[in-house]
């Protein structure tokens, strides 16, 4: 007999490529009382049903110093209909302004406001204008030269948003970072569209500045809200996905937010987190297994 939905969950597990042991799928499927695992890629992902056990955190835990992710999802309205992802640190490896000031001699300095901001250390808006201000007299094309050197595209990234696009969802990407990188991320995976802040340039240089409003973590949250609105659907039907504090507000609202990869602070209070896979693990955590994969 099928256990009411409310006091059952989805436990996915999900580790990198052939590190997902059966024997520890079976023993925790055995000890919460389990139906039978099913795998949604050999020796990399599997999940089963059972009532959510007071133990689940420590089991989780302990799991994650296995190099193992454990997530426990609502059975009910696993597919979503919307993909809000961060771009920083998320669908790409890097910190893209702390990239670009590498350029201009002030990499480590950046990269230390920046660390301290997305760990929620510090107020993003104010960072970012504090970091921006010390890429003042930059040339404009630093920033392909940025992208074209040093930026690479995070693993499972482009199955992600190939799958969800496929299974008709639409994929948004939304950053505190700026356009002229996002608007390669979208190149680069397909996403239909996105949102971040605008370097203001003059004379072929940057000055230092950055467009207000600056898209920070309430921007991110109100975009949310847009796109639910425009499309007939739920914050329970978005599936938001970041790795900084600035993206909390957005995952804590979304039907399923998801931290990957992410800061302490913000793997303290996101509901899913995924630590040891890739990006690929975020169709795991909906069903949708590696042969259903578009790409």
């Amino acid at each position: 007999m099928r256990r009411p939905m409310s006091q059952t969950r989805i436990f996915v597990l999900a580790a990198a490529e052939g590190a997902l042991d059966p024997g520890t799928v079976e023993s925790l499927r055995s000890a919460w009382g389990g139906t039978a695992p099913r795998w949604l890629s050999p020796r990399q992902a599997a999940e089963f049903e059972a009532p959510l056990p007071d133990s689940f955190e420590e089991a989780r835990a302990g799991l994650d110093a296995q190099g193992i992710d454990l997530n426990a999802v609502r059975p009910e309205g696993r597919r979503k209909r919307l993909l809000l992802a961060d771009m920083d640190s998320t669908m790409i490896a890097q910190e893209c302004i702390d990239e670009l000031a590498v350029h201009a001699g002030v990499g480590e300095r950046v990269a230390a406001i920046t660390a301290r901001a997305m760990n929620g250390e510090i107020g993003f808006e104010g960072a970012l204008r504090e970091r921006v201000g010390l890429l003042a007299g930059l040339p404009v094309a630093a920033i392909n030269e940025t992208i074209a050197d040093r930026l690479t595209l995070a693993p499972g990234g482009r199955a992600l948003v190939a799958t969800m696009r496929a299974q008709g969802a639409r994929a948004e990407l939304v950053s505190g970072g700026f356009t002229a990188f996002t608007a390669w991320v979208v190149d680069q995976l397909g996403f239909d569209g996105h949102r971040a802040n605008v370097l203001e340039v003059e004379r072929g240089r940057l000055t230092g500045g950055v467009g207000e409003p600056i898209l920070g973590r309430d921007a991110k949250v109100e975009r949310m809200r847009d796109l639910c609105a425009e499309m007939g659907i739920a914050a329970a039907d978005v599936l938001a996905v970041g790795d900084g504090a600035n993206d909390l507000g957005m995952i804590r609202a979304a039907g399923m937010g998801v931290a990957v990869h992410a800061k302490p602070a913000v793997q303290a209070e996101a509901p899913l987190r995924v630590n040891h896979g890739d990006l690929s693990a975020l169709l795991y955590l909906q069903g949708i297994a590696r042969d259903d994969f578009a790409a």
